[in-house]
């Protein structure tokens, strides 16, 4: 086992530094510099600035002493706002994010997993088909879609939530409702099926046979085995919510990571956008990463030998 998750670990590491990698030569081909729209800065000035951020260097020199400080921890200091350290500016704006982006997965796994239960106890019934019918909905609208008509319609036109911000609880509802609608949707619906098959095993009739009560079954048995398609999702589902926080961010007015990543974009604020990234990047497989730890004590029958899974 501690063999198979050191490998798991050093394909983690791969991975992060493919992305940096990439990220860094795909912004640096995109035309313009940090200081283009400086009208007021004079050519002179420009070169200081240039030689100051190590932009008069060959690109691939640029990149070895990036890849350098990174492995040193150091993200930079940002090239738009003045004296902000990328690093210290990520750890400021991902506070609300964080507690946005938990509330969304909290209530994604809650509902989804009710949802996707109610879609397999009650299959092919009204509760079934309501549940599925809101599953494709949820898939088939974009979240920035839903952000918007919930915002029209239960904050602007009825008055029931502020427009923007995090001001208060309530503040949350919106925001948390668009940004989880597609993950609920996904989640409803692998609940369904794997529990559906679930139900029709064997030793699900062998535990009725036994006279075991169903809340005995449902919790020891059903649950437990038909769990395991949404913990693998987990990864998948972490992903979603934070990358389309950049959107809801931005739709509702809350100042976190993704409104900064998309500012630093438009500003070609190349440490930050690297800074960000990386962040961005080291969460998500870190999150893939403690899934993979999560299935052999949901499963027991998991066994990981010998660096694979068995």
């Amino acid at each position: 086992m501690v063999r198979y998750f050191a490998n798991k670990f050093f394909y983690l590491l791969v991975s992060l530094f493919i992305l940096i990698t990439a990220t860094f030569f795909l912004m640096k081909a995109i035309p313009g510099n940090p200081f283009l729209s400086e009208k007021a800065v004079s050519p002179e000035i420009r070169e200081k600035l240039f030689h100051q951020y190590g932009l008069d260097k060959p690109v691939f020199v640029q990149y070895i002493d990036y890849l350098g400080k990174v492995i040193r921890g150091d993200l930079g200091i940002s090239m738009k706002i003045i004296n902000q350290d990328v690093t210290d500016r990520i750890l400021q704006t991902f506070s609300a994010s964080l507690r946005l982006g938990l509330v969304a997965i909290v209530a994604s796994v809650i509902i989804g997993v009710l949802l996707g239960m109610l879609a397999a106890l009650y299959h092919r019934k009204l509760i079934d088909n309501i549940a599925m019918v809101l599953a494709v909905l949820g898939i088939a609208v974009p979240s920035f879609v839903i952000a918007a008509l919930l915002q029209f319609f239960l904050a602007f036109k009825l008055h029931l939530f502020n427009v923007a911000g995090l001001q208060s609880p309530l503040d949350f509802v919106l925001p948390v409702a668009a940004l989880s609608a597609q993950p609920i949707a996904f989640i409803a619906r692998l609940t369904r099926s794997s529990m559906l098959e679930v139900l029709n095993a064997d030793y699900i009739k062998t535990a009725k046979a036994k006279g075991l009560n169903w809340v005995t079954i449902m919790f020891r048995h059903v649950i437990r085995n038909g769990i395991l398609p949404v913990v693998t999702y987990l990864g998948t589902m972490t992903a979603n919510i934070v990358t389309g926080s950049v959107v809801i961010e931005q739709v509702f007015g809350i100042g976190g990571i993704g409104k900064q990543f998309v500012q630093s974009i438009g500003d070609r604020d190349y440490p930050m956008i690297m800074g960000i990234t990386i962040f961005y990047g080291a969460l998500l497989m870190f999150t893939r990463f403690i899934t993979d730890l999560l299935y052999p004590f949901i499963d027991p029958r998991i066994k990981l030998v010998k660096g694979k899974e068995g």
